[in-house]
């Protein structure tokens, strides 16, 4: 099992969604966050000068999947959220230890879904 984390621009997160409905992926937690990367936030230019502003809005997804689904999750991730530019997003792939579903007690790749 494995945790998928996912850092994307906001304005793409319908065509993600859909991207993950296409390889059958539909169970995800979506958070709205702040941050910066390689962009260093916001740069605008006031009376000639740049000035950093601040973090730039951006959405997490947060996606357990078995085994079977990572490399279909990360590409459909790829897919959807790719713009070509400096911002688009990082995936990151964590080992998930237990997954337990609360109502059923489900323990395992059976409890993610």
């Amino acid at each position: 099992m494995k945790l998928i984390v996912a850092i994307i621009q906001p304005h793409k997160l319908n065509a993600v969604k859909s991207a993950l409905e296409a390889v059958e992926v539909n169970l995800m937690t979506v958070t709205e966050v702040l941050g910066q990367g390689r962009q260093k936030g916001v740069t605008e230019v006031y009376r000639g000068a740049k000035e950093a502003g601040g973090l730039l809005k951006k959405v997490r997804l947060d996606i357990a999947v078995n085994e079977t689904f990572v490399e279909p999750t990360i590409k459909a991730i790829t897919e959807g959220a790719h713009t070509g530019t400096v911002g688009d997003g990082k995936i990151f792939v964590l080992n998930l230890d237990e997954c337990i579903r609360i109502s059923s007690g489900e323990r395992g790749g059976i409890a993610i879904g």
